[in-house]
């Protein structure tokens, strides 16, 4: 082979290398969009700032779906579904936001599960129960709030989730609007 043919060759192989590495306009997310990519920085932290604060950070992740779960940390059904959520929220991410909501607990209580049980997500702190009431909540431990692109409410789960499987249905069905 000549030295012309050589680096003919050289050159296609650096470029299918290079078209390799690209990615085409229908691969999925791998990196949550901005504003849900900010939720990272306060990845397995209780955050304060109540109902309020609970609102903005919704009305900030519109264009993205939303799940929001009710929990405590002597919730036993919580603590059952806890790792059903931690995992879909990595599976999920780019595609869905998850949020948490630490009702009726003690800050010690919670901090300390959080520790124990790390979730890629905030939980935002509510020893009285008011984020809770403001999705339909606080009535069950726990309690799954689903949320569509436009920030729409769009289901209410009561109780525990006893299989990942069951989440993943939920948040197909409703938050991702597949049915």
């Amino acid at each position: 082979m000549t030295a012309r043919a050589s680096t003919a060759w050289l050159g296609v192989l650096l470029a299918a290398g290079a078209l390799a590495g690209c990615g085409s306009a229908n691969d999925a997310p791998t990196a949550p969009a901005a504003p849900a990519a900010r939720l990272n920085a306060e990845a397995g932290r209780l955050v304060g700032g109540g109902t309020a604060a609970f609102q903005r950070q919704l009305r900030a992740l519109r264009g993205t779906p939303v799940v929001v779960n009710q929990w405590a940390s002597w919730c036993g059904p919580c603590r059952f579904e806890f790792p059903f959520l931690a995992s879909a929220a990595r599976s999920y991410r780019g595609r869905v936001a998850f949020l948490g909501v630490n009702s009726q607990d003690s800050r010690d209580g919670a901090q300390r599960f959080l520790r124990q049980h790390p979730v890629p997500y905030p939980s935002f702190y509510d020893p009285d129960v008011a984020v809770a009431r403001s999705f339909r909540g606080g009535t069950a431990w726990p309690t799954t709030a689903f949320y569509d692109r436009a920030g729409k409410r769009v289901y209410i789960h009561a109780g525990g989730y006893a299989t990942r499987g069951t989440l993943d249905q939920d948040i197909r069905r409703y938050a991702l609007g597949a049915g």
